[in-house]
């Protein structure tokens, strides 16, 4: 056989030509064996798939569920990454639990792939309910036929209501054992609950809507916030007098466009309980004044008229030179006056005042003065007039507290101007 190359000259091979025989041979069969067994040696697949346990793989069966439970394993996480990314930061969630391929044979040894009670409706550590009646009313057959107003099972019953009761109430471990409530002890037990539950909001209501003995609403803390911001008052200080219809505050005046404005002040809020004023309405309901502005149903407009009727009676009273208070400014229920008394310290009551002989007759006399002038010049009738609505400042009496004051013409005008002199001659 001759063979040509490009890069050199013609040269001559001789391929020796092998027969059937010595290709059949057994020395020649031993020959291609040692050249098979010069090629590396690979690992057995077997040791590589080991997981670390000897698992018996001999029944296709067992090899098939194993198979199986690995796809399910990776279904189940790419699940959740699909769930994670479709929900996102969302507040409301869907949760593809159903899609979930949850197999009976998997590991729950792995702390990966375990699902957490907590993110789940069942809480293994959740006392069991008691049994009770199916909702067809009885159980058994024959002589066992048991109904649903059976003692034991209406007792077991009333125990898995229990659970019904509000947050708040504290049932215990009741449901935890075979207890057994009458329906006696029941109904008593959530009468109860629905009571505290009433009193609870009406308390929480009276404290949030409502102005408090030494304490105000919110409502009425941001009218007294935006006096402070707008300059009227400096600052606010604490509580000084408490009466059955108001709260009075000492302040530290500011400044106004208007008017001048004291240096100490006083905020009389009228609280909004509604509770004295439900029998009070006849001091304003036929006054002429506020006669057409007068609701009954609208209680929370009368308390703001009881402050406005309490601002015109002073400016009144201003006018014709009796001592009293000077109003500052109206805002709604809340009305700023003139604070009487000196550095911080109110002025006491005609009451709790220490006078001597000579300035009680005084004081008497001067008190008889401001009524003939109330009568006269201010046509009004105080109508509350005694010694804890008076104060003692400076040598003389001053006037307070004249918001159910009324005039000569009112239906009960003399009933109340009779009343006052019988309270001062007393």
């Amino acid at each position: 056989m001759i063979l040509q190359s490009p890069w050199s000259a013609t040269t001559t091979k001789t391929v020796s030509v092998c027969s059937l025989t010595d290709v059949m041979s057994e020395q020649l069969a031993k020959q291609l064996d040692e050249e098979s067994n010069a090629f590396p040696d690979f690992p057995d697949v077997s040791v590589v798939l080991d997981v670390g346990e000897a698992l018996d793989t001999d029944s296709d069966l067992m090899l098939a569920q194993m198979l199986q439970m690995q796809f399910d394993k990776e279904f189940d996480t790419q699940l959740r990454t699909e769930e994670k990314k479709f929900n996102g930061d969302s507040k409301l969630s869907i949760s593809f639990e159903n899609y979930r391929m949850v197999h009976p044979y998997e590991d729950s040894v792995s702390s990966e792939d375990e699902v957490d009670w907590q993110d789940t409706p069942h809480d293994p550590y959740k006392a069991d309910k008691p049994m009770t009646t199916p909702r067809k009313g009885f159980t058994g057959k024959g002589k066992n036929i048991t109904t649903k107003h059976d003692e034991v099972v209406c007792g077991r019953k009333n125990t898995s209501r229990m659970d019904n009761f509000a947050p708040e109430v504290n049932v215990g471990d009741g449901l935890g054992m075979d207890l057994k409530l009458s329906n006696q002890v029941y109904n008593s037990l959530k009468q109860h609950c629905y009571s505290e539950q009433r009193r609870s909001s009406r308390l929480h209501e009276k404290k949030e809507h409502s102005t408090a003995e030494q304490a105000v609403d919110p409502k009425t803390r941001l009218l007294m916030y935006k006096m402070v911001n707008a300059g009227v008052l400096e600052n606010i200080n604490g509580c000084i007098s408490t009466g059955k219809e108001s709260v009075v505050f000492h302040a530290a005046g500011g400044s106004m466009e208007d008017k001048a404005v004291p240096n100490e002040c006083v905020l009389k809020v009228f609280k909004t309980t509604l509770n004295e004023f439900k029998n009070r309405d006849k001091y304003i309901k036929d006054d002429y004044r506020f006669k057409d502005r007068f609701s009954k149903l609208n209680p929370r407009k009368v308390i703001r008229l009881w402050a406005e009727k309490e601002m015109h009676n002073l400016a009144r009273m201003k006018n014709a030179d009796i001592p009293c208070p000077e109003v500052v400014v109206l805002k709604k229920h809340i009305l700023v006056m003139s604070f009487i008394g000196k550095d911080h310290v109110p002025a006491p009551k005609l009451k709790d005042a220490m006078l001597s002989s000579e300035d009680m007759k005084k004081a008497y006399y001067q008190v008889l003065h401001m009524m003939h002038q109330l009568y006269m010049e201010c046509n009004l009738v105080h109508a509350d007039l005694s010694e804890y609505n008076m104060l003692w400042h400076e040598g003389k009496v001053w006037l307070i507290d004249v918001s159910q004051s009324i005039e000569p013409t009112h239906p009960h005008g003399l009933e109340f101007l009779f009343r006052d002199c019988r309270n001062v001659d007393v």
